[in-house]
């Protein structure tokens, strides 16, 4: 049996966040986007807030100084929503 090994680079070249999707373009060319409901800091963030995002983790990740936010190329491209923060009362 024979496998295709394919060497992508999922490193984070751009990102563009609207009130609707979180997308990446990587280095590889390709995009992913996700809903950003997903997503409940930037969701909940301002335009400006979700604008001012650093390219982190040497190109894996991407980090929003103003909400303490980080995120992988990774599990944005497995489709992993970001941990839920609310922590149920016992």
């Amino acid at each position: 049996m024979n496998i295709l090994a394919v060497n992508a680079d999922i490193r984070i070249a751009d990102v563009r966040v609207d009130d609707e999707r979180l997308s990446l373009d990587l280095v590889d060319g390709r995009s992913v986007s996700a809903p950003l409901s997903w997503y409940p800091r930037l969701f909940n963030a301002t335009p400006a807030q979700r604008a001012n995002w650093q390219i982190a983790g040497g190109g894996y990740g991407v980090h929003w100084p103003d909400l303490d936010e980080d995120l992988s190329a990774e599990g944005i491209l497995f489709g992993i929503p970001a941990p839920s923060s609310h922590i149920e009362a016992r």
